[in-house]
């Protein structure tokens, strides 16, 4: 169905091809997963499959790309829309209509399928992704993975022949991920669909894949074996996959079925030992002087705040103290929609703490509620004794700092270097601090890039930069680690934690599991704008089915949350 042949792509301006020596085939009716490290190419392999590349994205194409027959050199993107349907990492510049129903029928309108062809397809589509409820909304209303799911919905009304997903699951929750990917196990179980996903969460995807495609490196051949054969090989691994070489299982497992029919005997070896509970750090450290960082016009504001202390729910303080952000009785309401309710909340220096949550449950608005760029329809916010919603930009700047999950909110220079040079410039900071922090999360960005050519989850590391380059006391991220491979996962971890323990406060609102387990010293749980649950992570994810990371599930009743946790305790 879909086959390269010895296929470059080399973009205008690069010494060197992005992908080279490409050379594979994918029958009709698998599921096949790209994997590699961030900036491998998978997304430009993935374009090249829909004519994408080089047709929209320019720059030369070598060797030979068909997808049923059709040579993607000599048919436009437009003469493969019948057959291939395409849903790229960013949603938004997916969408051509206003409302989901909308945006379900106009592909379908699109190659003139009939009137009742169109309703039922909408209808099933509706039901198989969870959007029933949604189907008059505004897309502009929706959270991120709500638009994810329309996005995808949106391909599938069609009925393509051919799947090309890039990251199809970085903006759901985890039951979302679930039924997304039972629609696609459905597709081409039953319906012989091809899909070709690329995907870095592979704790969600890896036990779907037929076969696994592996990008080493850049411009490296690709290795393409069964899930078990690459997975034992592959730079890039999910948690189930790490405790396996860590117990030298063989076959590596690839599910959590799978390890805890071999755990018995880690188990014992790990009974009456305690994982490490990292606690926050006492105390905040001193504030710096640092001016505020700039703030772009129509853009999030990048911004700095006291730290603050923990606001302990039924306890309402008479006066709020210097450094301190306090939720109380929140209330949102938007477009009509009831986004958050009754929230009370507070956060402590050198505590993280990740909001947690299905899709459209207020994470997203709470944070933007905390640096003002939502306005409460009932209670009160308090940052740094700071209503964020009447305070000017440039003075609410020097107390709170959000990485919104849209990097390119945050991003407008013409190259990386640039971008950076004016972060130092407006915080003040010695020239470099942007860049070591660039090359600290993402190795191997030239200084020469433009952000449009990187990847999201680079852009979203060039972004944290940014707003890292002026050390905002208190520092707000939305889904920080979107389209981020296992490799820059762990490195923003040991930035994260760096900060938090120096006293900053960091708050994420975050789908990944496995960085909530790594990281967050507390998780607050959210459903239908309100507050569910509050507490140590252990507390909280371990009692929760669809929250729990691959290794408590493995190693339960044992409270153990990463691999790190037990190699620690192992050695």
């Amino acid at each position: 169905m879909i086959r390269f042949e010895d296929v470059s792509v080399t973009y205008e301006g690069a010494a060197e091809p992005t992908v080279r020596g490409v050379d594979f085939e994918v029958p009709e009716g698998e599921l096949v997963l790209l994997v590699g490290p961030s900036g491998v190419g998978k997304s430009t392999v993935l374009g090249a499959v829909s004519g994408l590349v080089p047709h929209f994205t320019g720059g030369t194409l070598r060797g030979r790309v068909t997808v049923a027959g059709r040579d993607t050199r000599t048919h436009k993107p437009r003469e493969l829309a019948d057959v291939v349907g395409t849903v790229g990492q960013d949603p938004l510049a997916h969408f051509v209509t206003d409302t989901v129903e909308d945006e379900l029928a106009y592909g379908m309108e699109s190659l003139g399928l009939a009137p009742d062809v169109m309703r039922r397809r909408v209808e099933e589509t509706l039901d198989l992704l969870g959007l029933a409820d949604l189907r008059d909304r505004p897309i502009a209303t929706l959270s991120g993975g709500q638009r994810q799911r329309v996005a995808i919905g949106s391909v599938l009304t069609p009925h393509p022949r051919v799947l090309v997903l890039d990251e199809p699951t970085s903006a759901l929750d985890p039951a979302a991920a679930e039924e997304v990917l039972a629609v696609l196990q459905r597709l081409v179980h039953d319906l012989g669909t091809t899909v070709l996903m690329a995907e870095h969460r592979l704790e969600r995807v890896i036990q779907y894949a037929d076969r696994v495609i592996l990008l080493p490196a850049p411009g490296a051949a690709p290795l393409l074996g069964t899930p078990a054969e690459v997975m034992a090989v592959s730079p890039v691994y999910p948690p189930v996959v790490d405790l396996g070489r860590l117990a030298g299982w063989s076959p590596l497992p690839l599910t959590v079925r799978d390890a805890r029919r071999r755990a018995g005997e880690l188990r014992e070896r790990l009974d009456g030992r305690k994982a490490p509970r990292p606690a926050p750090a006492s105390a905040a450290a001193p504030e710096a002087d640092v001016p505020a960082p700039r703030v772009p016009m129509s853009r999030a504001p990048v911004s700095r705040i006291s730290a603050p202390r923990r606001f302990r729910r039924g306890r309402t303080p008479d006066t709020v103290p210097p450094g301190v952000a306090e939720v109380r009785s929140l209330a949102v309401r938007r477009a009509g929609v009831t986004a958050l309710r009754q929230v009370d909340l507070g956060f402590a220096p050198g505590e993280t703490v990740a909001l947690m949550g299905r899709n459209g449950a207020g994470k997203s608005t709470l944070l933007n509620t905390l640096v003002g760029l939502v306005e409460p329809s009932a209670g009160s916010v308090l940052v740094g004794g700071a209503v964020p919603h009447r305070t000017a930009p440039h003075d609410l700047v020097r107390h709170v700092g959000l990485v919104p999950q849209e990097p390119a909110d945050l991003l407008y220079a013409d190259t990386v270097g640039a971008e950076c040079a004016a972060a130092d410039r407006d915080a003040r900071a010695e020239p470099g601090t942007c860049r070591a922090l660039v090359s600290g999360l993402l190795p191997g960005i030239g200084d020469d890039t433009h952000p449009r050519d990187l990847s999201e989850g680079q852009r979203l590391a060039l972004a944290l930069a940014v707003v890292l380059t002026a050390r905002p006391p208190l520092l707000l991220l939305d889904e920080p680690t979107r389209g981020l491979d296992y490799a820059a996962k762990a490195r923003l971890v040991t930035v994260l934690r760096g900060l938090a323990a120096e006293g900053h406060a960091i708050v994420l609102a975050t789908h990944d599991v496995e960085l909530a387990a790594e990281l967050a010293h507390r998780v607050v749980l959210l459903a239908e704008g309100e507050v569910i649950a509050d507490g140590p992570t252990a507390d909280i994810v371990v009692s929760s089915p669809s929250f729990a990371p691959q290794i408590t599930k493995i190693l339960a009743p044992q409270q153990w949350l990463t691999t790190a946790q037990v190699r620690e305790a192992l050695a």
